[in-house]
């Protein structure tokens, strides 16, 4: 599969056999200017939202005719299997940010896990509910989300193989959120793409836990 990422926490995954999965696409312009990276106006055959924020939901400008999940459960579309698990966005179970989904998708022998705007540690019950990731898509910004120390945590509970980080301050995302330094300070296998595209297949997975580093494409 190719991955994507758009910026914020948008991604594209795209399938070897061609299905197109956009996650999370964002309002492009919003919060003052604060989202300042580009519309995402690709073609979709499924797009996933994790909850109902301007900077994860929008997908008006996606082209295509998409099948859009946004509801916890169990979904499967042109045989892309994905779960869509309850969390929250804070630590008060939902009280100050509400609810956000985790995306668990298995696609070409591989478990992709999209965490949305995760904002706590996961309990022992979810861990397990979701059991082994091989790529992580994980927000390491901290104050709307879970920081660098507990994305680490994360990445280690979920046993993920390839962690590629999201949401997090750049030239094009001015949120109050820290950038992907502070997590990345402390890793040692840490590469970087030098573009906004990865592929990952069950032959090139590392045997030990790599982060990637891609660029945002927009």
């Amino acid at each position: 599969m190719k991955i994507k990422w758009y910026g914020h926490a948008s991604f594209k995954i795209t399938t070897e056999k061609g299905v197109r999965i956009i996650i999370d696409p964002y309002e492009s312009g919003i919060f003052g200017g604060a989202i300042a990276y580009g519309k995402v106006t690709d073609e979709a055959d499924i797009v996933l939202t994790s909850h109902d924020h301007e900077d994860h939901n929008y997908i008006k400008d996606i082209q295509g005719k998409f099948k859009h999940f946004n509801q916890a459960g169990t979904h499967e579309e042109k045989g892309v299997k994905i779960r869509a698990i309850p969390s929250y966005h804070d630590t008060s179970k939902g009280k100050e940010r509400g609810e956000n989904l985790i995306f668990i998708i298995d696609v070409d022998g591989l478990t992709v896990g999209h965490m949305g705007d995760l904002g706590h540690i996961l309990e022992k019950d979810i861990v397990k509910q979701i059991g082994k990731v091989d790529v992580l898509l994980v927000p390491v910004g901290g104050f709307y989300t879970i920081d660098a120390k507990e994305a680490t945590q994360t990445m280690n509970d979920l046993a993920s193989l390839v962690t590629i980080p999201m949401h997090y301050k750049t030239e094009k995302c001015n949120l109050p959120i820290a950038g992907v330094e502070e997590f990345t300070k402390d890793k040692k296998a840490v590469r970087t793409t030098g573009g906004p595209e990865v592929e990952i297949t069950k032959a090139n997975l590392p045997e030990s836990q790599e982060i990637v580093l891609l660029q945002y494409a927009l």
